[in-house]
């Protein structure tokens, strides 16, 4: 894979691995991340890595562009030749798909003619790639849905979706770390705190790391410390 890169501004230099969607890239930009990260220290003073491209912010007083575009190009021929693909680091989720916390679980099955046991087996038994984490703290973009329920999000978001959601849009899965507005389909809910700003590390996912998902029952839920919703807006 040969690399596209581009200027976006006096100390940010946007890296494009690929110009296709592929579950396999975030370990390799992860890689890449880590590798001129470790090289450069202080000088990257950001590092965003998304589906296919990583952000490098770094210090223009202390490394030019093109300096950079030398280091960038030069450790990624030495990753994508020499180094091994690292193995998977997988997180399993707990999830309640239960009526009180899926208001979109009985659509979605009904619009791809199965049955929400269906859509359970189907969504739990998927492992998903982190490909980005964005649009809130601890918001993880889990990739790929499987086609037989992959679903549009909902044209008018909702004014607030409950923390631990989790939910369906297109072909990307995720858990709402957060209460916020959303308009993904809300097919369960994980128990688990998915973003404290004062623990270390603040968020369990890393760009490249596998999900997986456990259904539990509701008395699991509840001690787990979940909530029921029983007012969506």
């Amino acid at each position: 894979m040969k690399l596209r890169l581009t200027q976006v501004s006096e100390s940010g230099l946007m890296i494009y691995v690929s110009d296709q969607i592929d579950t396999a890239l975030p370990q390799h930009i992860t890689r890449l991340k880590d590798a001129l990260t470790a090289q450069l220290g202080e000088v990257i003073t950001d590092a965003i890595p998304s589906y296919t491209s990583l952000l490098l912010e770094f210090n223009p007083l202390k490394i030019t562009t093109e300096q950079l575009i030398v280091c960038v190009n030069s450790t990624w021929d030495k990753l994508d030749q020499n180094q091994p693909t690292p193995s998977h680091t997988t997180i399993m989720l707990p999830v309640y798909y239960g009526a009180q916390v899926s208001p979109d679980l009985k659509s979605v099955a009904k619009r791809h003619n199965l049955s929400t046991a269906e859509v359970v087996a189907i969504h739990s038994q998927q492992a998903y790639t982190v490909c980005a984490i964005g649009f809130a703290p601890g918001f993880a973009f889990l990739a790929a849905v499987d086609p037989r329920i992959a679903t549009p999000r909902h044209h008018t978001p909702r004014l607030k979706v409950p923390a631990g959601s989790v939910g369906i849009a297109d072909q990307q899965s995720a858990v709402y770390p957060n209460d916020s507005p959303g308009g993904w389909q809300i097919i369960g809910n994980c128990p688990h705190l998915l973003f404290d700003p004062t623990a270390d590390p603040m968020m369990p996912f890393r760009v490249g790391y596998t999900v997986k998902f456990k259904p539990i029952e509701l008395d699991q839920f509840l001690a787990l410390g979940g909530q029921l919703c029983v007012d969506w807006q």
